[in-house]
């Protein structure tokens, strides 16, 4: 029975690259049994083949080659249970941060099935709109220049592992500006939290309770006539407001080419 194998062999045999194999050589993590002399090929035993079949067990598992070699040096068992506790806790970590992606995917693409399919537009109405997390920097927001910028500061002040999105961001209003006839002067901008990692001592509250919301056909809130319509609705309902007004774009040009299809909302805390 044939016990030489050449590097091109195990590789097919073992569903591995000749590149791999000649990397694991030169980091003395398998080596072959044999090297010609004449012409430097590689030989292989069938009594490497457990050896090989380890490393590509561990290597599944995801564990480094580092830890790998450091067990074949050692062939210690619990150093060898040692890799693979902690080889099991990053894997439950990656779980657990790929189940939090998920989440957010699937909040983002059921506020988006939602926008296709909502009839309200254009008109105010009360809302229950629990607590929500945020960062925010109060400040003067006076320009479109002056917004990306204090987002690029929110950003590195949470350490977001993922990027902002359209849809997190909000910029808020203050009562005094809701029915000026000046331009209109934010006082503040912020994300919405949806990362675990982002520590109460950066982050604040939007708070629970109701709001006299309208969603826009607007890619940006521009039209006065938003802000005329909500506070007769404020006024006719007997309504009193509680804090300064939100703004938030859910759906722009980056998302679609079609006007008619893009969303802004107010929301206005009330009592």
């Amino acid at each position: 029975m044939k016990d030489r194998f050449t590097i091109g062999e195990i590789a097919k045999l073992h569903n591995i690259s000749v590149k791999t194999l000649r990397y694991y050589d030169e980091i003395d993590l398998f080596k072959p049994i044999e090297v010609d002399q004449n012409n430097n090929y590689r030989y292989y035993s069938t009594d490497q083949f457990e050896h090989l079949n380890t490393i590509n067990y561990l290597r599944n598992l995801g564990v480094s080659l580092k830890d790998i070699k450091e067990q074949f040096d050692k062939r210690d068992l619990n150093f060898f249970l040692d890799i693979l506790k902690k080889q099991q806790q990053e894997t439950e970590n990656k779980i657990h941060e790929l189940q939090n992606i998920n989440e957010r995917v699937q909040n983002r693409i059921s506020e988006l099935e939602w926008a296709k399919s909502n009839q309200n537009i254009g008109k105010p109405f009360i809302k229950p709109i629990s607590e929500r997390k945020i960062i925010q920097i109060q400040k003067p927001i006076n320009s479109h220049s002056e917004l990306e910028i204090s987002l690029r500061r929110l950003e590195n002040i949470a350490k977001l592992k993922s990027s902002i999105f359209i849809g997190s961001v909000g910029v808020t209003l203050p009562i005094n500006q809701l029915q000026s006839e000046e331009r209109k002067k934010y006082n503040s901008v912020f994300l919405l939290v949806e990362e675990e990692n982002v520590t109460d001592d950066i982050a604040t509250t939007l708070p629970a309770g109701q709001y006299v919301c309208m969603y826009c056909n607007d890619e940006r809130i521009n039209s006065k006539q938003y802000y005329a319509q909500i506070m007769e609705f404020i006024k006719e309902n007997q309504l009193t407001i509680n804090g300064d007004a939100i703004e938030r774009t859910i759906i722009d040009h980056y998302i679609t080419y079609k006007p008619e299809e893009f969303l802004s909302e107010i929301q206005i805390p009330v009592i």
